[in-house]
């Protein structure tokens, strides 16, 4: 079985529902999953104000912050984020930031890895973040799994990078097109990564 952890950032919502998919998918590929969220850097001022931002923040706060022990225990590592000018958040990009210590020991070394994101208008950068995302695999030493176009399904949500939602500034919740990419997103990278430990046993 393998170890999945998705670790997300979400403002208002619609990443955090993509990410449930994508945990649901590794689920039923029979994965040990994690879902986590990672610390929450604006300062009180700016989403205190926000009540979309302070209620999303409330509904989630049971799911844990991810910590780089997450990291080293997962087999495979799915982030996802809404883009910021066509780049991962601020959040996100914080947490990857703090991982210098595994990436000098190797820790993160052919572990899978895969992303995903939102946006909220069409042509927000969906793909540009993904693969901004996969450069921090690069470093580790990773591999990386793309949903790529391997179900039928695909050719609905079409993006082969990685599952993708635009949200229309925050007026739809992702869609059953979405979710469906987002679970094949989970399912095929539990599936590989349950190969690949396989192989090396």
């Amino acid at each position: 079985m393998a170890k999945v952890a998705v670790i997300y950032y979400s403002q208002t919502g619609t990443t955090h529902l993509l990410a449930e998919a994508v945990e649901a998918g590794a689920r039923e590929a029979g994965a040990e999953t994690r879902l986590l969220k990672v610390k929450e850097t604006a300062p009180d001022e700016v989403w205190g104000n926000n009540p979309v931002w302070k209620q999303h923040r409330e509904e989630t706060s049971n799911i844990r912050e991810a910590t780089n022990d997450d990291l080293e225990w997962a087999d495979a590592i799915i982030f996802g984020t809404p883009t910021r000018y066509g780049l991962p958040s601020a959040q996100l990009k914080n947490f990857l930031d703090q991982t210098g210590g595994l990436w000098a020991k190797g820790a993160l070394v052919n572990k899978i890895g895969s992303s995903f994101a939102t946006t909220a208008t069409a042509h927000g950068g969906q793909e540009a973040t993904i693969l901004a995302i996969n450069t921090a695999f690069y470093h580790w030493g990773m591999i990386i799994v793309a949903p790529g176009y391997v179900e039928a399904s695909q050719f609905q949500s079409g993006n082969p990078y990685g599952a993708s939602f635009t949200s229309n500034n925050g007026q739809l919740a992702p869609d059953e097109i979405a979710l469906t990419a987002g679970r094949l997103q989970g399912r095929r990278v539990a599936e590989v990564a349950a190969q690949f430990l396989n192989g090396k046993k």
